[in-house]
């Protein structure tokens, strides 16, 4: 199962509804380690070296950092952008559903946006 991060710009119905339908989800939020105010490359590397896919609605400066992070031939854990203007219940169908069915590293450098 994918373990994430979640960026503090996320829509927290998001997270609670993850948990709600995924009651083994391992996902930590940027506040409740600290880097609630940490620029996109550390939360980035922070990740990489937990192996935790960042999940985010930042379409504007993240995918740039992931992308300049993979071609520096850095590791990345995967970035998935959500627009906010996706439905709530869309967005929670697409990531259970890839949370549950990915391995461990196949999204690695890869940056995915929603919707599937």
């Amino acid at each position: 199962m994918l373990r994430l991060l979640i960026d503090q710009d996320l829509n927290q119905h998001i997270l609670r509804g993850l948990r709600r339908r995924i009651p083994t989800l391992d996902a930590v939020t940027a506040h409740e380690i600290g880097l609630h105010e940490a620029s996109d490359p550390e939360l980035l590397a922070w990740a990489a070296g937990e192996g935790r896919a960042v999940v985010t609605h930042d379409r504007t400066t993240m995918p740039g950092h992931a992308a300049a992070r993979v071609g520096a031939g850095e590791k990345m854990s995967g970035v998935f952008v959500v627009p906010r203007r996706l439905a709530l219940n869309d967005v929670i169908n697409d990531l259970e559903m890839i949370i549950v069915c990915s391995q461990e590293n196949e999204w690695d450098n890869v940056i995915r946006y929603l919707p599937l």
